[in-house]
């Protein structure tokens, strides 16, 4: 009877195991959808997460049940789902990110009268935390929840540039520098030289390299170390504004940086 119990006991300790195993699978494969703004089918994160397809298709079924995941039929590929939307801007609240930073985004979106986008680094990405859209009907699409590119973008030049030493030299090595469109600096030593500039001059911009017909201009949020934990940007579309229009409000988001960095939780 006692070696039927120790059995039991071993069976039942090895599906617990098994079980746990599945939901870190499970997590891993929602992190690597998190480097995927644009999806991927199920054989594209089979392969990078190193799991059998079948293993893969069932966890990804069950967290697109659960609503972790959205499956669009067309593409055949699978995006983070609304559930961790949600979760993700719990988290932001907790950290006091999204409601002590909006009115101070509001006054800068009031005084500029274009879009204030709020961004942290995730990895190769920046997230956006928080937006304020401008009064005109052209609107800016990186909404709350949006990863986009770190090379591309006015706030991701900001975060890489005022990294932390290493940090910034191991995103200068190693951060995929993707064509979004034809002006995306490509050649990683032209991205270094456009970072060194950022450093130079404290703010960064982006001229169509993310989107075209948009630009934007971006400034860190400084830690008392001095390094970029959330960078601030104002963009708007080119017909609407001139490179040197966005570069007048620098002085403004620097201030508002400030302003932020004084209330923000520094990550």
């Amino acid at each position: 009877m006692q070696g039927d119990s120790a059995e039991a006991g071993k069976g039942a300790g090895r599906k617990g195991a098994e079980r746990t195993d599945m939901v870190g699978k499970a997590l891993g494969l929602l992190v690597l959808l998190g480097d995927e703004p644009r999806g991927a089918s199920a054989a594209e994160i089979s392969r990078r997460a190193e799991l059998p397809f079948s293993t893969t298709y069932r966890l990804l079924g069950s967290l697109a049940r659960d609503g972790f995941v959205d499956y669009e039929p067309d593409g055949r590929r699978y995006h983070l789902g609304l559930r961790i939307f949600q979760l993700g801007q719990r988290v932001s609240n907790h950290h006091g990110f999204a409601g002590a930073a909006l009115p101070v985004l509001r006054r800068v979106t009031e005084q500029t009268g274009e879009a204030t986008i709020l961004s942290v680094r995730d990895g190769h990405h920046h997230l956006t935390v928080n937006k304020v859209d401008g009064p005109q009907m052209f609107r800016v699409t990186s909404d709350p929840g949006h990863l986009g590119s770190l090379s591309a973008t006015a706030v991701g030049k900001a975060l890489v540039a005022f990294a932390e030493d290493a940090e910034r030299e191991k995103l200068l090595a190693e951060l995929p520098l993707e064509r979004l469109t034809e002006k995306s600096i490509t050649d990683r030593e032209a991205f270094r030289r456009e970072i060194d500039q950022v450093r130079r001059q404290g703010y960064a911009v982006m001229d169509e390299e993310n989107e075209i017909g948009m630009r934007a201009v971006a400034v860190p949020l400084l830690n008392s170390q001095g390094h970029a934990f959330a960078s601030l940007a104002t963009a708007a579309p080119v017909f609407r504004m001139t490179l040197d229009e966005l570069k007048a409000r620098v002085a403004l988001l620097q201030d508002a940086a400030a302003e932020l960095a004084a209330r923000l939780p520094q990550r």
